[in-house]
């Protein structure tokens, strides 16, 4: 027994399986898209390994670190590795990722950010992490602090970029209190590809 089906109503299964086909067409590739998008998102935040900054011979591990018992951001354990704050964002991710580098010689050997003030607006700093990925960033604004300033503006942002802020000590040396008088940031963007 056959279907019969009036050329109006034919003409309507027509158009709505026309509709239908380009329906799931463009949510199959809009959704591939974004999961592309998101796949070289998730790629591109993975652990941070090493940061790299060719103009002052930086090539450092990168340590994880949290917060010490008086609530300040932890710093490395070996003076040549860097340490990025795990409590925040990873680089590559919207936000502001943040690494601490020690400044200064201690028992004859050299730290990693001994030469951090040297860098200048356009400088590139990259970071390497877990998955091989390599994620680059241009310096954007060179900044002292006070060690008692707000520095909310150093761990957080509202721009909707991706940022990567470099920390380290600077100033003079105040033996009694073992600390620097100052802070030395490097503000850094992503780059866009």
């Amino acid at each position: 027994m056959q279907l019969k089906i009036s050329p109006i109503k034919k003409s309507l299964v027509i158009s709505l399986v026309v509709f239908v086909l380009f329906s799931t067409s463009f949510f199959y590739f809009n959704t591939r898209k974004n999961l592309d998008i998101n796949s070289r998102s998730a790629v591109d935040s993975g652990l941070p390994l090493h940061l790299k900054i060719p103009k002052i011979n930086v090539d450092s591990a990168i340590e994880n670190v949290g917060l010490t018992s008086d609530g300040a951001m932890n710093t490395p354990k070996i003076l040549m590795d860097v340490a990025w704050f795990e409590l925040g964002v990873r680089p590559g991710e919207i936000g502001s990722a943040v690494i601490a580098g020690h400044y200064g010689w201690k028992s004859s050997k050299a730290s990693a950010f001994d030469n951090l003030y040297k860098l200048q607006k356009g400088d590139k700093l990259y970071i390497e992490n877990d998955k091989g990925v390599i994620i680059s960033f241009t310096v954007q604004e060179i900044k002292e602090y006070n060690p008692k300033d707000d520095a909310v503006d150093i761990f957080s942002s509202k721009d909707n970029k991706s940022h990567l802020n470099l920390i380290t000590c600077d100033g003079v040396w105040n033996q009694f209190e073992k600390s620097y008088s100052k802070r030395l940031v490097i503000f850094s963007d992503r780059d866009l590809k």
